[in-house]
């Protein structure tokens, strides 16, 4: 009797461990996942945001000046390409206040008049947001000849803003050199920034 009694007591402490080493186990693993998550979030958040990052350090860092420094004839407009990409692609990551702000930058950095990058990155913004609206399915074939159409356009307007209302001078031999080799590059950078966009960025609805 005594020894039927000692077993149930010690099969009811043997049950309790149980369940406490159980819910200790649980709370662990939970709070882990919500440490794992909001890391992840974190990394997700910074991940979406590359392009942004990315398209402010152009127009802070005078990409295209160095470059020509360098290569001479080597010119392109980095930040139209970026922009017209994420644009049709990804335009939650991309707000047009951004691209707005991020062409004053420019400005003041390459001494142009104020806000004369920031209309013809509008431009650009137009183009691509019609084309995204128009468009079910885009491929780089599509996109590229959408976007000659948008460079054509932003350049258009910014380089008669920039002949009428500034002393600055500007060489037409330079400016189709820089056409020419954003042009070229766009289907490089494209698929690039596609391999970003499939990699490391989540879903807009995640």
């Amino acid at each position: 009797m005594i020894h039927s009694t000692f077993t149930r007591r010690n099969c009811k402490f043997i049950c309790w461990s149980k369940s406490i080493i159980f819910c200790y186990s649980k709370f662990k693993y939970s709070k882990q996942r919500e440490t794992l998550m909001a890391r992840n979030s974190i990394l997700n958040k910074l991940s979406n945001a590359g392009p942004l990052f990315l398209l402010y350090y152009l127009c802070i860092s005078e990409v295209d000046t160095n470059l020509e420094k360098v290569f001479e004839i080597f010119t392109l407009n980095f930040q139209i390409i970026l922009i017209y990409f994420w644009v049709i692609k990804r335009p939650d990551i991309m707000a047009n206040g951004h691209i707005f702000l991020a062409g004053l930058i420019n400005d003041v950095v390459m001494g142009f008049p104020l806000g004369l990058s920031s209309l013809s990155y509008l431009i650009i913004i137009f183009v691509g947001t019609y084309v995204r609206n128009k468009s079910v399915n885009t491929t780089i074939a599509s996109d590229w000849f959408t976007f000659l159409m948008a460079m054509i356009f932003s350049n258009l307007l910014f380089f008669s803003l920039l002949n009428n209302f500034s002393d600055i001078s500007f060489s037409f031999t330079k400016i189709g050199y820089n056409m020419f080799f954003t042009l070229f590059m766009f289907p490089i950078l494209w698929l690039l920034f596609n391999i970003y966009q499939v990699t490391f960025m989540t879903n807009r609805d995640a």
